[in-house]
């Protein structure tokens, strides 16, 4: 059990909504790259490749919700599901997953995957790793999810998902504290930042971070004025950001700030998308 060097906030203590539901997050990117002004052929056919899976995913029993997502400025797709509890994902990566993997890896490969749960099993673990898919594990520790899980208009919200890692000089204590300071001061500090939740990375002195902000202004404010603003130099001395996934409409000012502070960042619109009725707790209700 995690001890927090600190009391965790009563809104940060509350017990999570997500239930047994998974979120992946993962980055393909093709085995060739293109020129200057066109895509290699391999882009094209992993674009093409994706489709396919997307709609075959969407009739998967027990996946919540797919997206196929277009990155801006590389030749890569960032590709996200949610599978309502671990035999679900286990079965689809057993089947979905397994038939497309020849066609698929011919001209793609994959990057770091980013899995978040409320605890995830080994089973979970073995059926991403079956596939050689690099996946970084995170289990629950804390964190809020505003307007009773009600989600807001997907067109504007931006869902950013990262993996901080401690340095030789830093400790997990450390990094856990200072994202509990960033989710207690921004809960009232940014009204827009709707989800902020932290997950233990397994076997590693790393957390994974996932937030929802309703629009670009408010990631603006988060970024420039806000608590990254605020704590990044103190998490800087003690962590790195490996990776940096952000969903939905980043702007170009959002895209110079991320520069700006060094994140290494990946920014896709949505593309192909699918929730089932009502949504998900993992990204909110309709």
């Amino acid at each position: 059990m995690t001890q927090f060097k600190e009391p965790l906030a009563p809104f940060l203590s509350k017990e999570t909504k997500i239930g047994n539901e998974i979120s992946i997050t993962g980055k393909w990117v093709p085995t060739k790259k293109g020129g200057l002004f066109r895509k290699s052929t391999e882009a094209k056919e992993m674009i093409k490749e994706w489709e396919d899976i997307h709609k075959e995913a969407r009739e998967h029993k027990g996946v919540l919700s797919t997206e196929i997502n277009h990155a801006i400025g590389q030749e890569a797709v960032l590709v996200h599901h949610i599978f309502q509890n671990a035999d679900s994902l286990v079965d689809y990566f057993s089947t979905t997953a397994t038939e497309h993997v020849a066609a698929l890896t011919a001209v793609a490969k994959p990057d770091i995957h980013l899995i978040r749960g409320v605890t995830l099993s080994e089973n979970v673990q073995n059926a991403l790793s079956s596939k050689k898919v690099k996946g970084i594990f995170g289990e629950y520790l804390f964190g809020y999810v505003k307007n009773d899980y009600q989600r807001s208009n997907p067109k504007d919200v931006i869902q950013v998902t990262a993996k901080w890692t401690c340095k030789d000089e830093g400790t997990i204590d450390e990094l856990i504290y200072w994202w509990q300071r960033v989710g207690t001061d921004a809960f009232d500090m940014e009204k827009g930042l709707l989800r902020f939740e932290v997950y233990r990375v397994i076997g590693e002195n790393a957390l994974i971070i996932h937030e929802t902000f309703e629009n670009n202004d408010v990631l603006q404010f988060h970024l420039s004025k806000g608590t990254a603003e605020k704590y990044k130099k103190d998490i800087d001395k003690i962590a790195f950001p490996e990776n940096y996934f952000f969903r939905g409409p980043v702007s170009w000012m959002i895209r110079t700030y991320s520069k700006f502070l060094h994140l290494p960042a990946t920014y896709s619109s949505q593309g192909s998308h699918f929730t089932i009725d009502g949504g998900t707790m993992s990204e909110g209700l309709f």
